[in-house]
């Protein structure tokens, strides 16, 4: 199968990989409970995740590399939220039928246990609109440039034990969490490995 062609197949093998995972949930301990889309988009038909680049006008975080997502309202669960913030970030609707599963859940150093929701549409890419309160723009993870073999890129800083992980991104790298959740993807959902990242550390940068 070509794994990079946006495709039915792909969906099938996807859904496959993401059903017989077994999820690590992960306790709230008084953090915040957020949500975010890991979006298969057609780039040309290839496959890609839409990544997004944060607002420079947002107070936190700004002009980082992200997923669509943000914090769970009262009473809303884990796809609720991610369905609601893609609609909300980049304009598009996706249904629960399009949910293809649930990787592991993140905590993040300013105080976040963050669920990766992986979703399934046949909209390209540059459908998408992208919500100027939000994000500047919308740019494609092909899935090709996920699987390169010099990804993931591990650092050690003085401030944890833990190494930072970033995926890299054309000319760029995109630091965990979202490189941690978009390298389990690539692992469970791509090629069916069981590969954790919660241990995974952020760059000092994005503790606050």
């Amino acid at each position: 199968m070509n794994l990079h062609r946006h495709s039915p197949e792909l969906r099938t093998l996807l859904a496959r990989h993401l059903t017989v995972f077994e999820r690590r949930k992960m306790p709230r301990n008084r953090r915040r409970l957020a949500s975010v889309a890991l979006t298969v988009v057609q780039d040309e038909g290839r496959a890609a995740i839409a990544v997004t680049r944060r607002s420079a006008s947002l107070r936190a975080h700004s002009r980082q590399w992200a997923l669509p997502g943000g914090r769970r309202d009262p009473g809303e669960t884990a796809v609720e939220a991610a369905l609601r913030e893609l609609q909300e970030e980049v304009g598009i609707d996706v249904g629960e039928d399009e949910v293809l599963g649930v990787l592991d859940d993140y905590a993040t150093r300013s105080g976040y246990v963050i669920t990766p929701v992986v979703l399934w549409t046949d909209r390209d890419w540059q459908e998408l609109t992208p919500n100027p309160a939000e994000v500047d723009f919308v740019r494609p993870f092909s899935f090709r440039e996920l699987a390169r073999p010099d990804s993931p890129v591990l650092q050690s800083i003085a401030e944890s034990e833990e190494k930072v992980l970033s995926m890299r991104f054309h000319d760029d790298v995109i630091y965990a969490p979202t490189g941690a959740m978009l390298y389990q993807f690539r692992e469970v959902a791509l090629f069916g490995r069981h590969t954790p990242v919660a241990h995974f550390e952020q760059p000092v940068f994005a503790w606050r």
